[in-house]
């Protein structure tokens, strides 16, 4: 059986300049930036709504989220902007070869507790984004892009924490 090559990630620069060019289409198209946080909420909406109808009608949240995005908020295109996320790196990684079932690692801890690591980043990340009122896509990305002094303020939080913290969870990926 022939071994397939893995192909080289973009060139950094390129996709940062690709990445814009996203962001600004994104704004001249809809009006709107990028974010994936208000997919998440819409997905969280619509999973209440269909399990717990009764608690959903009864908080505020939930009816004026209803009211602000329609009947259906699975029916917004951050939602459908988040499946082309999933499943544009998906595709990425079927044709570039790098699709597998391995978790990457340091040698110096297990995969389980890599896993349970990126797990709890994730959720800190979504409650902090949250928080914030948006994630680093719609915060910082698509702030700094129609010049917020706010998304600037973001990405120096954003990325002075990240290089705060590096040195203390570094571990866990050399």
């Amino acid at each position: 059986m022939e071994k397939k090559t893995v192909k080289p990630y973009m060139n950094p620069y390129l996709a940062g300049v690709l990445l814009g060019l996203v962001v600004l289409a994104a704004n001249v198209i809809s009006g709107r930036g990028l974010g994936a946080s208000g997919a998440v909420k819409s997905a969280i909406v619509a999973s209440v709504e269909t399990i717990a109808p009764a608690h959903a009608e009864a908080k505020t949240f939930y009816n004026s989220y209803g009211e602000a995005h329609g009947s259906n908020p699975l029916n917004s295109w951050l939602v459908y902007q988040m499946l082309g996320v999933v499943v544009g790196g998906f595709l990425s990684g079927i044709i570039s070869h790098r699709l597998t079932w391995k978790v990457e690692h340091s040698p110096k801890i297990t995969s389980r507790r890599r896993l349970i690591f990126a797990l709890a980043g994730g959720i800190l990340f979504g409650l902090g984004s949250q928080f914030g009122r948006g994630c680093t896509s719609g915060s910082a990305l698509s702030g700094m892009a129609v010049l917020s002094l706010g998304g600037f303020i973001s990405m120096a939080a954003i990325f002075g924490t990240a290089f705060m913290l590096a040195y203390f969870f570094r571990k866990l990926w050399i």
